[in-house]
């Protein structure tokens, strides 16, 4: 039988230690683990196939052992588990060794995967060889650095994502969403992109694509090769680009406007599935700082801006300039790139000005300036030298940003600066869908002041860095760009104060407020 926790502190009881089936089942884990290490550090293994088995069987269950040990006889409700007296997860030693060791991972793939195994021409050795019986069952070829990543990727959210559905069993919400990113991730990104590079022959050609990813993720997507893959894969690659489109104009906008940036970032995207899942426990790391969320605005619509540039170099640098043979040439596509620009710019401050603060619209009206400047100076110049450099620009965007900011930084810093790191700070998706939520979604998170208690759970527990108590306390509607729609303030709430919920857009923002006792114009209120 359970024991009941009456400490009611936000750290919880600092833990004693781990219970016999724990140990067991970490045993169990370390034991997968070390086979991979064993493959890294060139151990030839006979019999692959099996070995590999052995290893991902072996990480998968003894995660999944762990967790029922440590949830399944707890009561419902809130589970702290002393994360703060932990060196794991208060970013003690073992903290700064999980870190430095994903860091050191992220390097070898990006840049060094010959470390890793990599050969040519698919002779493959050490960690990589370990993983060729698995990719060539999926899609008939040896494995690349990539498929080694996607494979452990997916297992990490599929074990973890057990374990955080029985933390957060009390709550149907959590568990849904958990269920939404493990099956897009294992079928979106995962299987279906493996098997259709498996029917690649030679009538047909079809790019590996991540079907839930969509622009400005897939940044590479635009890319001439890419669209030459597409159009030569006959109508199932032309429907898959025009799905991209479509998915960026149409698709992305409606969901935002029914459902808020969480459709995507909490329910369907591979970097929120791990931040949620493998990335749970250090969510209460994320930075809270006031200082915090000013750099995040200007730093992840700086990348949002960076990415419309590269985009629109690349995309600028294949077409032609004869409009006999072509309908959309250079100099067309510069005006429709304007005129989209415009046309968002002008309808954001004519109908949604206020929504945005002050320093947002200055912001807003600089970043115009400068993309419209930079698209009339090429569009007018003579010599028609685009000012920056296609190639440039996406190598330079794909390794300080797809590379560094999101791998390297992103997940391996989990354990010092929380699990959404990427998400708040560097994803220009998250950019864009936090734009739309802002100005125009139905979701909100509602708050009931007249019940807070002020105990903090809500602000603790918030992996996008919002001070959620001071919202909850003042009963103001939430309706944050950052805001990824999660749940977990909701779910770790003692009190009921805050729900989920759509509603009209009418006063979703100026919210009716609670009258506090420290309020300056209190006795105003009074009298009127």
């Amino acid at each position: 039988m359970s024991t009941i926790q009456r400490n009611m502190s936000l750290t919880g009881e600092p833990p004693k230690t781990i219970n016999t089936q724990q140990k067991l089942a970490s045993a169990i884990g370390l034991f997968g683990l070390a086979l991979l290490l064993l493959a890294l550090l060139n151990v030839n293994f006979p019999n692959k196939s099996l070995w590999l088995t052995a290893s991902l069987v072996a990480i998968g269950a003894g995660t999944v052992w762990f967790s029922i040990a440590a949830y399944a006889h707890k009561h419902e409700g809130i589970k702290n588990d002393g994360v703060y007296f932990k060196s794991l997860t208060s970013k003690g030693f073992w903290a700064w060794i999980l870190g430095i060791s994903l860091t050191l991972f992220y390097v070898l793939l990006y840049w060094f995967p010959q470390y890793l195994g990599l050969g040519n021409n698919g002779d493959n050795t050490d960690l990589v060889a370990l993983f060729d019986p698995l990719s060539r069952f999926l899609n008939g070829g040896p494995a690349s650095q990539w498929f080694v990543y996607g494979t452990l990727y997916t297992l990490a959210i599929l074990a973890f994502g057990i374990k955080f559905i029985l933390k957060y069993c009390h709550n149907k919400y959590e568990k849904l969403r958990t269920y939404s990113v493990m099956f897009f991730q294992l079928g979106f990104a995962f299987l279906i992109p493996e098997l259709m590079f498996r029917l690649n022959n030679d009538s047909l050609s079809l790019p590996y694509y991540d079907l839930k990813n969509i622009w400005p993720l897939n940044y590479y997507n635009f890319e001439q090769y890419r669209v030459d893959q597409f159009i030569s894969a006959g109508d199932i690659g032309v429907a898959l680009l025009i799905f991209g489109v479509v998915s960026i104009l149409i698709i992305t906008p409606i969901l935002t406007y029914k459902y808020g940036k969480r459709w995507y970032c909490s329910w369907v995207c591979g970097c929120g599935g791990l931040a949620e899942t493998a990335g749970d426990p250090f969510r209460h790391l994320s930075d809270k700082r006031l200082i915090a969320w000013k750099v995040e605005r200007w730093v992840v619509h700086s990348v949002l801006v960076f990415v419309v540039l590269m985009t629109t170099a690349v995309v600028h640098s294949y077409l032609g300039d004869d409009s006999s043979k072509y309908w959309l040439t250079k100099d067309v596509f510069l005006i429709c790139v304007a005129v989209i620009l415009t046309l968002v710019f002008s309808g954001t401050f004519i109908f949604k000005r206020e929504a945005l603060q002050k320093d947002a619209q200055l912001a807003a009206i600089g970043y115009f300036v400068i993309i419209m400047s930079l698209i009339g100076l090429h569009y007018f110049a003579a010599t028609k030298l685009f000012l920056f450099n296609a190639e440039t620009l996406r190598q330079s965007y794909g390794f300080l940003i797809g590379a560094v900011f999101s791998g390297v930084i992103g997940v391996g810093f989990y354990p010092i600066f929380g699990s959404r790191v990427w998400c708040r700070f560097g994803c220009p998706m998250a950019a864009i869908l936090g734009f739309q939520q802002r100005l125009f979604s139905r979701f909100r998170i509602t708050t009931n002041g007249g019940q807070c208690i002020s105990c903090g759970n809500c602000s603790t527990y918030c992996e996008m860095g919002i001070d959620v108590r001071a919202y909850a306390q003042k009963g103001e509607n939430i309706v944050r760009a950052s805001c990824v729609g999660c749940g977990i303030c909701s779910a770790v709430c003692p009190r009921g104060v805050l729900k989920l919920e759509n509603g009209p857009l009418q006063k979703r923002i100026d919210s009716n407020e609670i009258l506090l006792g420290n309020d300056v114009d209190l006795m105003n209120y009074v009298n009127e």
